[in-house]
C-alpha cells in the first residue's frame, strides 16, 4: 500500500494574487520538477505557443483566469510562454484514463481514475473577489480542476474518451475550471461547452441545485447533450469518436446501472463507487486507470466529500460554511492506494 496525501489550499482574493500565492507555494515543490520532466518527454511535439491567440481565447471565455496565469508567471519568474505551456490548460497532453460517474437529484459521485504519478495532490477552495463564482475541488495542472462544485451548486466531472484527432483548444481540466467559475446552472454550462474550443474528446457530466443532470459529449468537432445520470469512458451519441477498446468502460457502466437500484441516498452512491468489491472502483494504476479519489458533490447542501483510495469513509467538507468565512482547520487529506507510485507533491 502506498500512503498518499493531498494538501488543502484556501484563498480569498483577486485572481492575480491567487496566481502569485500559488506560485510561491510551488517554488520548492516537487510538482514543478515533475512538470519539467513531463514536458521534456513531450518536447518532440514542438508545441507552438501563440501568446496573442491564447490570450484572446482566455479573454473571451474567462479573462480573470488569464490574470491568475500572470500571477503564477511573476511569482515563478517565468516567461508568458512558459506560464501558458505549464499552467494554461491549452497544450497539456492528457494520458488515457478511466473514471466513472453517477448522478442523482442534487448530487454527483465520481471516481477519478489515473496513474498516481500524474496527480498533484492539491485540493483547492477559492473565492474570487474580482468576479466569478467560488469553487471547491482537486486541481490539475495547478489552474485546472479534476472535478468540482461552485457556490451556486453546479457540480461538474469529466471522463476521457479519446485524444486522437485533437485540435486547438482547452483541455478538460481548464474547461472544468472555466465552467465552474462562470456558470450557475446546467443550462448555462451546456451553452458554454458548446462555444468553447475543445482539444480532446471528453464527456462532461453536470448536475445543479434544480435537480437537472446531463452528459455533454464533446469533441473538437461537435458537442451533443443527452439526458442521463451515468457516465464512464465511451460516448453513447458521438459513437464515431469512441476508442476501439471499450470493454472496461462498458463493464463499469453496467455495474453502476445494476447497482443504482439499491441506492437510497448519496452515501449509498458513494459506497457503490468506492467499495472495491462493487465492480466500479479500479486498481489498475499501472495502466493509467486506477481509482485515485472518490468525490461527491451535494448541490443543495454545498457539501463536498472526498476519499483517497478504496473502502474508505469520505471526508465531508462544508463549502457553505467556508463561503461564510469559516476556514477549514484540516490541512491535508490522507489515504492509501494499492499502487507503486505516489503523488507528485511528495
Amino acid at each position: 500500500m502506498k500512503k498518499v496525501e493531498t494538501d488543502i489550499i484556501q484563498f480569498r482574493g483577486n485572481h492575480y494574487d491567487f496566481g502569485y500565492f500559488q506560485g510561491k507555494l510551488l517554488e520548492d515543490s516537487p510538482i514543478l520538477a515533475a512538470r519539467k520532466r513531463q514536458w521534456k518527454k513531450q518536447a518532440k511535439r514542438h508545441f507552438i505557443v501563440d501568446e496573442a491567440k491564447i490570450e484572446n481565447v482566455f479573454r473571451q471565455f474567462s479573462p480573470l483566469i488569464w490574470e491568475e496565469l500572470l500571477g503564477l508567471r511573476d511569482a515563478l519568474n517565468l516567461t508568458t510562454e512558459e506560464a501558458i505551456r505549464d499552467f494554461g490548460g491549452y497544450y497539456f497532453e492528457y494520458g488515457r484514463s478511466g473514471c466513472s460517474i453517477l448522478m442523482g437529484e442534487n448530487f454527483m459521485v465520481r471516481n477519478y481514475d489515473n496513474d498516481p504519478i500524474t496527480y498533484e495532490g492539491r485540493y483547492v477552495l477559492y473565492a474570487p473577489e474580482d468576479g466569478g463564482y467560488a469553487t471547491i475541488g482537486p486541481s490539475m495542472q495547478i489552474t485546472g480542476r479534476c472535478d468540482g462544485l461552485n457556490e451556486k451548486g453546479l457540480a461538474l466531472g469529466y471522463n476521457f474518451i479519446n485524444r486522437l484527432r485533437s485540435d486547438d483548444g482547452f483541455v478538460c481540466n481548464m474547461i472544468a475550471r472555466i465552467v465552474l467559475e462562470n456558470c450557475a446552472t446546467v443550462d448555462e454550462a451546456v451553452e458554454l461547452l458548446k462555444e468553447i474550443p475543445h482539444r480532446h474528446s471528453f464527456s462532461y457530466t453536470l448536475a445543479d441545485v434544480y435537480g437537472k443532470t446531463v452528459v455533454a459529449e464533446a469533441s473538437p468537432r461537435e458537442v451533443i447533450v443527452r439526458e442521463g445520470n451515468i457516465c464512464t469512458n465511451h460516448f453513447t451519441e458521438l459513437t464515431k469518436e469512441n476508442r476501439y477498446r471499450m470493454d472496461d468502460s462498458l463493464r463499469r457502466y453496467e455495474a453502476i446501472s445494476q447497482g443504482q437500484g439499491q441506492i437510497g441516498n448519496v452515501y449509498d452512491a458513494f459506497r457503490l463507487l468506492n467499495d472495491t468489491e462493487k465492480g466500479v472502483f479500479s486498481k489498475k494504476y499501472g495502466a493509467w486507470a486506477g481509482t485515485i479519489h472518490t468525490a461527491a458533490y451535494l448541490s443543495d447542501r454545498l457539501h463536498a466529500w472526498i476519499a483517497l483510495g478504496g473502502d474508505r469513509q469520505p471526508l465531508i467538507l462544508d463549502f457553505q460554511r467556508w463561503l461564510a468565512g469559516k476556514d477549514l482547520h484540516i490541512k491535508q487529506i490522507k489515504g492509501e492506494l494499492e499502487a507503486t507510485n505516489g503523488f507528485i507533491n511528495r
